[in-house]
């Protein structure tokens, strides 16, 4: 019998405990992440799949930038005990 492909995204019992998607997933880039798994299992060589690689890594990318600055910016923001009067 063979096994099922890993690239078959309709296998959610195993991929719902998978950290990697879960992580991918809280950045939104989920689906450009698909593309790419989809486009290396249809060709079997990363060089057919430029684009889509380009597109997730750019996806990625725009994430890490926003998350930086979020936590840029919640550092510059005083804690309730150095606000409170003493």
């Amino acid at each position: 019998m063979a096994s099922p492909s890993p690239h078959d995204r309709s296998r959610k019992d195993d991929d719902e405990d998978d950290p990697v998607d879960q992580m991918i997933s809280r950045t939104g880039c989920a689906e450009l992440h698909y593309s790419v798994q989809e486009c290396m299992a249809e060709h079997q060589d990363w060089r057919m799949c430029q684009r889509q690689v380009q597109v997730f890594k750019d996806c990625m990318m725009n994430f890490q930038i926003a998350r930086k600055e979020q936590l840029m910016k919640q550092q510059r923001q005083p804690t309730s005990t150095e606000s409170a009067p003493s």
